[in-house]
């Protein structure tokens, strides 16, 4: 009787102890991996070998390192592809610069085709029309400055050699104290130059002979070119927006509508900058009685083309011209009217004229500027600026309205004022504007919705440009 207790307990604590084990194995058998079982291929005893596979490069190098090689490696494909296009425009730039040049011309008298067709003229006509008459002005003011130049040459070249001479007089005899011995040395030095350079200056003009039929054939491209531009320019994006897919064609035709009418009215706002530029640097010429009034003016006119620096530039040609003609005090007072039409510029016309047009940086303008004539010389700097105002136009829309809508205010993208004040000003001046009639709708002359039935067109359809659009 005495054994039996015991021995239940002994059983009992097995029992408890069997459970316990039975339990924790069950346990450990569910983080375990599942039996290898051989398929019929091996079950004849061929051998099995485990290959421990190596650590790769995710492993071993940093997340910070792996991330700059990607970006590395995308960046230098980004330039590489940069650079085949620079390669490709570059061997196309007898067709391509008469279609850059035909587009800023589309620009700037595009609206005057549009007025004519709006009362009624045929759309061919109203593009011959206006593509005549900017002829008869361009080849009218160009047949006056040559007859100017023609007429002035013979007094100019007189005018020239007593310049020089007072120049060297006042090099002597002024605050340089340069001896005659000194000047006679750097007279020397010049003709020197340009015997060793005889060979240059030859095959220099032998390219240009060549780049003058390039020119020629460009003139005539971009005659062709422009009427149809002017005539079909609406038709022509459309038909280019057909060809993107379905999903993007709306956003591209509507960010290409408002990137128009900023480019539209940049070369407005830039003639007219022109404009008075040359006329306040003529002006300033022709009291001092400086010869080649004319031609020195319409050059300015076509350096301030290339803003902040054209106009500049062009003025420092007025500048020497002064000098050699009518000496250092003229040339001096010649200075002081380019510095003082630049500060108009700079201050007046720029902020009120093209502020309105585009809103860019000018540090943005001025790499702009660099980059383009490093590129592609004089007709990079004159398309640089053009080129990034309409990109700012585009990216800011597609940012902002990826789905295609109109802006809110009907106004292209891009040309908020990069001044505080003057954007807070803005802000405060339509703010007042809302509150003052709040149930007023935004102007409509400026977003393809103003031209469409209501209702957002349908995916599927590219939106219908206006008739500024090309």
């Amino acid at each position: 009787m005495t054994g039996t207790p015991t021995a239940g307990r002994g059983t009992w604590a097995q029992t408890l102890r069997s459970r316990a084990r039975d339990r924790l194995a069950e346990a450990a058998s569910r983080n375990a991996p599942p039996p290898f079982v051989a398929g019929a291929d091996l079950r004849d005893g061929t051998p099995v070998m485990v290959v421990r596979q190596r650590p790769d490069t995710d492993d071993v190098l940093p997340r910070a390192v792996r991330t700059a090689g990607a970006w590395a490696w995308r960046f230098i494909l980004f330039v590489a592809a940069a650079y085949l296009f620079l390669r490709v425009v570059g061997l196309l730039r007898v067709v391509i610069i008469p279609v850059v040049v035909a587009i800023l011309l589309a620009a700037l008298f595009q609206p005057a085709a549009a007025a004519l067709a709006r009362r009624g003229t045929n759309r061919s006509l109203a593009a011959g029309l206006v593509l005549v008459a900017a002829l008869l002005l361009v080849f009218g003011g160009l047949s006056l400055i040559v007859r100017t130049f023609i007429s002035q040459i013979d007094g100019l070249s007189a005018q020239v050699g007593d310049g020089i001479d007072e120049v060297q007089q006042w090099l002597s005899r002024g605050p340089l104290h340069l001896t005659d011995a000194q000047l006679s040395q750097y007279v020397e030095r010049v003709q020197q130059e340009l015997t060793q350079n005889q060979g240059a200056l030859t095959s220099g003009a032998v390219s240009t002979a060549a780049t003058l039929g390039e020119v020629v054939t460009g003139f005539f491209l971009v005659l062709f070119t422009l009427f149809f531009f002017l005539r079909d320019g609406g038709q022509i994006w459309s038909f280019l927006c057909r060809l993107l897919p379905r999903e993007a064609r709306v956003p591209t035709a509507r960010a290409g509508h408002y990137s128009w009418h900023t480019l539209v009215s940049y070369v407005h706002a830039t003639v007219l900058v022109a404009f008075v530029d040359a006329v306040g640097i003529g002006i300033g010429l022709f009291v001092l009685r400086v010869p080649l009034v004319l031609p020195l003016a319409a050059l300015v006119f076509l350096g301030a083309f290339i803003p902040v620096v054209g106009a500049t530039v062009t003025g420092v040609v007025a500048i020497l011209v002064a000098l050699v003609t009518n000496g250092p005090v003229t040339a001096l007072i010649v200075l002081a009217v380019v510095i003082a039409v630049q500060q108009l510029e700079g201050h007046v016309l720029q902020p009120l004229i093209m502020g309105r047009a585009v809103a860019l940086h000018p540090l943005a303008v001025i790499l702009a500027i660099a980059t383009g004539i490093v590129v592609a010389g004089i007709v990079g700097g004159l398309i640089a600026v053009p080129l990034l105002a309409v990109l700012n136009t585009a990216v800011r829309y597609l940012v902002r309205h990826p789905g295609g809508e109109p802006t809110a205010d009907r106004t292209a993208p891009g040309t908020e004022p990069t001044d505080d004040e003057l954007a807070e000003a803005e802000d405060r001046e339509q703010d007042a504007g809302r509150r003052s009639d709040p149930a007023e709708p935004p102007p409509p002359g400026t977003s393809v919705a103003a031209e469409e039935p209501a209702g957002r067109p349908e995916p599927g359809a590219p939106a219908r440009p206006g008739p500024a659009q090309t």
